[in-house]
């Protein structure tokens, strides 16, 4: 049996997702509230349950319609596609029969009249390998996980650059505090936003005020902020996500002239103390700009250098016929060359 659940049944959607004991902070309704009101989409939870099978997965349905290549072309609620909210999702399976579960879900999105779903599968979960015949999988890159079940772990995997780095910010008195008031959610909006510029970040990019009350109050029991601060000065801030065992690095800012005092360096050090303070067991930093090794990648390697993570996207058409009809109507308009391996290629 599938069930869909919206997020106006918060409390349903919340007691199905503690009732597996793989979870994690982005398939709560509260960060899915926050990304609703980006603009992202509604968000849905499918609850998948037979004898011998449980499964989850949490997805943003977005109107093709609104797209704004198919504007006035196409009507309103007529078709539909799925994709993980920001962040990190897919399927959360317990049990062996996915066959079962692919044919279900299957059905359902091609009666929803749903052409194709976009997933980000999850790194630290790992969910790809019971996914694999369910999506098209392509993994992209590494990213780093630390693990933070040690306390004295934590540093013995460092680099000794970054030790060293990290004992240069203690030394010169970088003081590391977290917490949930409004006034910190005004200064790091002011710090983000000058992050962004600083780095030609797309729109999107950009939250709203909304955004960011609904991650303070609507997820307030799954996200703090740390920030760090130097002779009575914020220089560095970065809300952290948490939940189960897991704890996330989701977004960050620092002042560009405080850079050379690596007060982020010192920062996540604190945080994941402080995460394994809770009980988490892993602290997942992410990857490089685009899943490249770059320099981004290099910063988060310094704090595991072990790391074995990965992250994978998922593919699914559910409408061959539909989705092809959807891209011939993107190539009437616009030169879709270039653009094959972006998905879905109507929304190229």
């Amino acid at each position: 049996m599938l069930e869909v659940i919206t997020i106006d049944n918060a409390n349903k959607w919340d007691k199905i997702i503690d009732s597996f004991e793989l979870k994690d902070a982005y398939y709560y309704s509260g960060y899915q509230k926050a990304f609703m009101l980006h603009g992202d989409g509604n968000p849905i939870l499918f609850y998948y349950h037979d004898n011998d099978t449980r499964a989850i997965n949490v997805a943003m349905k977005r109107d093709i319609a609104k797209d704004k290549n198919f504007n006035g072309i196409l009507q309103e609620n007529s078709y539909f596609d799925l994709a993980t909210p920001y962040g990190y999702g897919g399927f959360i399976v317990e049990g062996k029969e996915i066959e079962k579960l692919n044919k279900e879900y299957t059905s359902y999105c091609k009666e929803s009249d749903i052409v194709s779903e976009f997933v980000r599968l999850h790194p630290v979960l790992d969910n790809k390998e019971k996914l694999i015949n369910m999506y098209d999988i392509t993994t992209l890159g590494p990213t780093i996980t630390m693990d933070i079940s040690d306390r004295d772990g934590i540093w013995q995997n460092f680099s000794s650059k970054n030790r060293n780095v990290i004992r240069k910010a203690q030394a010169a008195n970088i003081a590391i505090y977290n917490g949930n008031s409004q006034e910190l959610y005004d200064e790091f909006i002011k710090m983000y936003n000058k992050t962004m510029d600083k780095n030609n970040a797309s729109n999107y990019y950009y939250f709203e005020q909304n955004f960011y009350q609904s991650i303070r109050e609507d997820f307030a029991n799954n996200s703090t902020m740390f920030y760090a601060e130097f002779e009575g000065k914020i220089i560095a801030m970065a809300i952290m996500l948490f939940a189960n065992s897991g704890m996330h690095y989701h977004l960050s800012a620092f002042d560009i002239e405080y850079r050379s005092k690596a007060p982020t360096n010192l920062l996540l050090y604190k945080a994941a103390l402080w995460g394994n303070k809770k009980g988490c067991k892993t602290f997942h930093l992410g990857g490089g700009v685009g899943c490249k090794e770059d320099s981004l990648y290099s910063f988060k390697k310094s704090f595991n250098k072990n790391s074995n993570t990965s992250f994978s996207i998922g593919k699914k058409i559910f409408n061959k016929e539909l989705y092809q009809k959807l891209v011939e109507i993107r190539e009437r308009e616009d030169s879709l060359e270039n653009k094959e391996t972006f998905f879905p290629l109507y929304r190229a």
